[in-house]
């Protein structure tokens, strides 16, 4: 008899928890989605044709991207939060709100503002005390040119017909809130687009996504696709990944956020 209720003592400390759990995740995915750019922002931007998509995981990573205009300027930033849960999801808001703010005061120096967004972010994370950091990587775009700045996955740049040239952004940068002093890693690249040229950002959960042998989707694929897609609108090239990405992964569990921006100069 005693023991029988100490087994339905710990149901329901189970399902309590359980409950917080889920609780917790969708206050994360709600804090993850309610701050994306809108398809109205983005059909004002007039030089560029810009489709986004993100997809949280069943568990919410940190997958962040936004898209900012002002004075015929345009900033465009994808990160991606180390870890899982509620904590991800406050780094990458505090990540969103940085990046906004920088941009409002019309912060230029891509060394400054990455340094100024790392130090704070890194001070709130001790703060916090645990070791959630992100890979970011940052475009300005003005008068057909993107200028890249910050660590974070490959960008695909694509050409006019579907040529694909990749920039690896290893030594563009260094994780945001890992290190309190990151200036000395910041470097920057400049891409010039021509009508019909344009990039495409994704985060891991993209080319990290698993079928169900266990095989990833692989950066390879991702790009054929692009590839073969290019003579669409941004729209279409993105709805098409995103299919493609998801018949892949098939009845497979998501275990972190999809995100793929596709950005086409008019």
């Amino acid at each position: 008899m005693v023991a029988q209720k100490e087994i339905t003592a710990l149901n329901t400390r189970l399902k309590s928890e359980n409950l917080r759990l889920e609780a917790e995740i969708d206050v994360a995915r709600q804090i993850q989605t309610m701050l994306l750019p809108t398809e109205s922002e983005l059909r004002q931007i007039e030089d560029l044709e810009i489709a986004g998509f993100m997809k949280p995981a069943d568990e919410v990573g940190g997958d962040y991207y936004d898209v900012l205009q002002q004075h015929g300027r345009v900033k465009i930033g994808i990160g991606d939060v180390t870890g899982h849960g509620l904590e991800s999801g406050v780094v990458m808001l505090m990540a969103q709100a940085i990046v906004r703010t920088l941009f409002t005061i019309n912060e230029t120096d891509a060394t400054k503002f990455i340094s100024v967004l790392n130090r704070i972010i890194y001070d709130n994370v001790q703060r916090m005390n645990n070791q959630r950091n992100l890979t970011l990587t940052l475009l300005d775009y003005y008068e057909e040119k993107l200028r890249l700045s910050g660590k974070h996955e490959d960008v695909i740049v694509v050409r006019q017909g579907g040529k694909i040239e990749l920039i690896d952004t290893s030594d563009l940068g260094f994780p945001i809130g890992m290190i309190d002093h990151i200036a000395e890693f910041v470097g920057e690249l400049t891409i010039k687009l021509q009508s019909g040229d344009g990039v495409v950002l994704y985060t891991d959960g993209i080319t990290e996504a698993e079928n169900e042998q266990g095989h990833y989707y692989g950066l390879e694929r991702l790009c054929n696709v692009v590839s073969q897609n290019w003579d669409k609108s941004s729209e279409l090239i993105k709805d098409i990944v995103v299919d493609n990405v998801l018949q892949y992964i098939g009845n497979q569990k998501v275990y972190d956020d999809l995100t793929l921006l596709v950005i086409k100069q008019k």
